[in-house]
């Protein structure tokens, strides 16, 4: 196997041999978190991202820097971005997300779809979707990963279609599944209805969730929909 990375420490003392260890500590205690927060041992992780046991324990370590395909590697395993590889553990982070700060796909076939688990994602994902009469996941169903997911009913009633089965849900009911298996959502109230995803472990990718953003507030909203369309 080609060598995963290559020690570029100059051999000389000075701020820049201080930044690069700086990064290289950083780096190897988010690989060590993320890593033991998916359950994955060295073993998995090398092949899953096609690297050695021996190289992801040097770079968790600090002993040793990384390519970036090896980077882009390790992120998609982990399903978060490159930079999120390098932030700093956010120990002291609010743990509460409120509603409005909810980051959120743009609106499609009357389903709005927030994404309420911090990234980056590591045992499990959650997402709370909002149908709007007649609004549904869209037309076709879909898989994604091979992954436990379930399915609870916040408010309204929603039909929830399992390969070739159906179920009519009540708030309060849930459903569990492979995500595997095709399924699909449709709101089957005569008014709004809201459902909780949760999948474990997650499946989606880091290019999936850079499609959820914070919603703008109602000043922002007018704003934009009176400036000029290009």
């Amino acid at each position: 196997m080609a060598q995963d990375m290559h020690d570029s420490t100059p051999q000389h003392g000075g701020p820049d041999v201080a930044d690069e260890a700086e990064t290289r500590n950083r780096l190897a205690a988010k690989l060590r978190q993320l890593r033991k927060a998916s359950g994955y041992s060295l073993r998995q992780v090398a092949e899953a991202t096609g690297t050695s046991a021996s190289f992801l324990s040097q770079v968790e370590r600090g002993l040793s820097g990384a390519s970036t395909s090896s980077l882009m590697r390790l992120a998609n395993c982990f399903g978060c971005s490159i930079s999120e590889l390098f932030a700093a553990a956010e120990i002291s982070r609010d743990p509460v997300l409120r509603r409005a700060e909810r980051p959120a796909l743009p609106e499609l076939e009357g389903h709005r779809k927030m994404l309420i688990s911090r990234r980056p994602l590591t045992t499990f994902e959650s997402y709370v979707s909002e149908f709007a009469p007649g609004g549904s996941t869209g037309p076709d169903q879909y898989t994604h990963g091979d992954s436990h997911e379930m399915i609870l009913v916040l408010t309204g009633k929603a039909l929830i279609e399992l390969g070739p089965e159906s179920y009519q849900l009540d708030a309060g009911d849930c459903i569990e599944f492979m995500s595997s298996v095709p399924h699909r959502v449709a709101n089957a109230a005569e008014g709004a209805t809201s459902v909780l995803f949760i999948t474990s472990p997650p499946t989606s990718s880091p290019g999936y969730l850079a499609g959820f953003r914070p919603e703008p507030d109602d000043e922002e909203d007018h704003e934009t929909e009176s400036r000029p369309r290009p």
